[in-house]
């Protein structure tokens, strides 16, 4: 189980925080990638147990196709279970759809956010509505049946009908999977700008329920499995590379800003690969372009690189598990829930007791009370 973190962009996205670089990529970014993933050959055949590769970012489809398979080759080959490669609309010509596909890709995560230009063009999107349909056609076209679209919810001046207008336009599409995210003000991110100069204000929570809830109705009216708090399937289309995070399966992060989590004894059980910037300025944040020396990052000299871990004890392996086990339909054990803890510790203020999942023996949180899924996670972890 393999991610790769792209860090480029053409732009940046008004919400975003995420570390990336507003500039293109490079061919010796490539090679160190594909250096380190050959360094660390051997934490890729311990992760192996779940036989996926995720190239994400930043802006993947920024990279040519024959790079992508470049790094697929330094990680082990092509034939991969489920290889995911995240695209943004305006990359996706019918050519380079095809190109991914003769790759050997064969799933794609497609960032849509929304089918209003309006809503689009205030997210600094790179794409209007009508790119997205024409990016989605040539994804099919060039033979993808495994297509995933992400939407954002929660934006303050968002009319309840363009979203449910957007959300309906995109289940004819009937893409195999769909994610929606609500959108959050991160301090790194030109929204949070707009936030801190009194320029935005995040929508009330109750609003946002709201509709989170509608998009639940909506998207099971159609025929998708709500697996995971953010995440929607056709039957046998859930994502196999993000479900097994919900699980704590290693996995092996390559590029700046990716994770890993072993499992081996004696080492850490989470370590981070982050970026420095020695000729750098504003280290590749959101909104300003970055100057960053690429040309020091080479197998020849990691002075570019640095990368920290912790080994978590078993409470908080635990803690982690409930955390993760409880975004999901499956659940958990109850085995793992703190000392055999009852369900009706959970206040009624905060949500609905546990109840069974369709797994015998595991508990999970009713979706009806997926959106306030933190706070019950939290009175769960608070009883141990």
């Amino acid at each position: 189980m393999i991610y790769v973190h792209v860090p480029f962009c053409k732009s940046f996205c008004t919400y975003c925080d995420f570390y990336s670089e507003r500039s293109c990529p490079t061919r010796t970014w490539v090679d160190e990638v594909c250096a380190e993933a050959r360094r660390r050959a051997g934490e890729i055949a311990a992760a192996a147990a779940v036989d996926t590769l995720y190239i994400g970012g930043g802006t993947p489809s920024v990279l040519p196709s024959s790079w992508l398979g470049e790094i697929a080759d330094a990680c082990g080959g092509r034939n991969w279970r489920e290889w995911t490669v995240e695209v943004n609309p305006d990359d996706v010509s019918g050519a380079y759809a095809v190109g991914l596909r003769a790759l050997g890709v064969n799933r794609v995560s497609m960032g849509v956010q929304s089918l209003d230009d309006g809503v689009l063009k205030w997210m600094n999107r790179r794409h209007d509505a009508a790119c997205a349909r024409r990016a989605f056609d040539a994804l099919r076209a060039a033979g993808f049946s495994n297509i995933s679209v992400d939407i954002i919810f929660g934006i303050n001046g968002l009319d309840d009908s363009v979203l449910e207008a957007t959300v309906r336009e995109i289940l004819t599409w009937r893409p195999e999977h769909i994610s929606a995210y609500q959108l959050s003000v991160e301090e790194g991110s030109a929204l949070g700008k707009l936030a801190r100069e009194g320029r935005y204000s995040e929508l009330p929570d109750e609003a946002c329920a709201a509709q989170y809830y509608r998009i639940c109705s909506l998207l099971s009216a159609a025929g998708y499995e709500h697996y995971e708090i953010s995440n929607w399937a056709l039957p046998g289309y859930r994502a196999v590379h993000n479900s097994a995070y919900w699980t704590r399966a290693p996995y092996i992060g390559l590029g700046p800003g990716a994770h890993s989590l072993r499992a081996a004894a004696n080492a850490p059980a989470s370590q981070a690969t982050i970026p420095l910037h020695p000729q750098g300025t504003g280290e590749g944040t959101p909104g300003q372009p970055s100057a960053c020396n690429y040309r020091s990052w080479n197998s020849e000299d990691l002075s570019g690189w640095t990368s920290s871990g912790e080994t978590l004890s078993e409470e908080e392996i635990r803690e982690e598990r409930i955390m993760l086990g409880l975004r999901t339909a499956d659940g958990l054990p109850t085995s793992v829930i703190p000392d055999g803890l009852p369900s009706s510790v959970i206040p009624d203020s905060i949500g609905n007791p546990l109840a069974p999942s369709a797994i015998p023996g595991n508990l999970r949180i009713p979706e009806d009370r997926w959106f306030t899924a933190d706070d019950i996670i939290a009175s769960i972890l608070a009883q141990s």
